[in-house]
């Protein structure tokens, strides 16, 4: 049973300078998904999600989880920054810090720790310093470091922007396998293909304003919107 989905957003809006950044965006998100924000630069795709997280508030309109306990949302969620802020520890010691103010008890961590490493194809790496890591390496310690919180949504950023092609690939293969779990994503990216292999619904923004929702499959066939179609023709950066 979902703790905290779904969440139902409505008339989302997020001023700055007398500007509307994002303009009355409302849609769902259902358990078990994987939600891909997609649209040009400026769109607003990384501000939904920063307001999706709790990370900024928005002028207008709400977030709201309507799963039993949504009054814990925080506690079951998480997200991953195109840029990752990693502490000047181990990559081992960076899960342990997010498991330990999550409040998991230090007798499970250990596991916990090893689990999230393995899984993400870093055990290797366990006691080198996150900060001298590779991109692709802090990419992945990253979403390690989340999914050993057992999140229920994961929200994730441009989460392969500029990786090399064989890190962008690890990273995809690490998203998929947080997904297969049971975690449910929601992803900005402009990477048509990813979208494409990870997504089973596209939310399409263009100047902070919902465009185009549909399933990735219809979006990709099909567009509805002028905007959208000139997107995917590489017209509309």
């Amino acid at each position: 049973m979902s703790a905290i989905l779904p969440l139902s957003v409505r008339g989302l809006t997020f001023r700055a300078d007398g500007r509307a950044l994002l303009d009355d965006v409302s849609f769902d998100v259902e358990p078990g998904g994987c939600v891909a924000i997609m649209g040009p630069n400026g769109a607003g795709k990384s501000l939904t999600l920063r307001l999706l997280h709790g990370l900024a508030a928005p002028s207008a309109g709400a977030v709201l989880w309507q799963g039993p306990r949504a009054a814990e949302a925080r506690m079951h969620q998480a997200m991953v920054f195109q840029r990752p802020i990693l502490l000047r520890r181990s990559a081992a010691a960076n899960i342990d810090y997010a498991l330990s103010v999550r409040g998991v008890a230090k007798a499970k961590r250990a596991e916990r720790v090893a689990e999230a490493l393995e899984q993400a194809g870093l055990a290797e790496l366990r006691d080198r310093n996150a900060r001298v890591l590779s991109g692709g390496e802090r990419q992945l310690l990253a979403l390690a470091r989340a999914s050993a919180l057992n999140p229920e949504v994961l929200f994730l950023d441009e989460p392969t922007a500029s990786l090399a092609p064989a890190a962008a690939k690890r990273v995809e293969q690490a998203i998929v396998a947080i997904h297969a779990a049971g975690t449910t994503i929601v992803m900005a990216t402009h990477d048509l293909g990813q979208a494409r292999r990870l997504a089973d619904e596209i939310l399409f923004l263009q100047d902070g304003r919902l465009v185009e929702r549909a399933a990735a499959s219809a979006f990709f066939a099909a567009p509805k919107s002028r905007e959208a179609h000139a997107y995917l023709k590489g017209e509309l950066l």
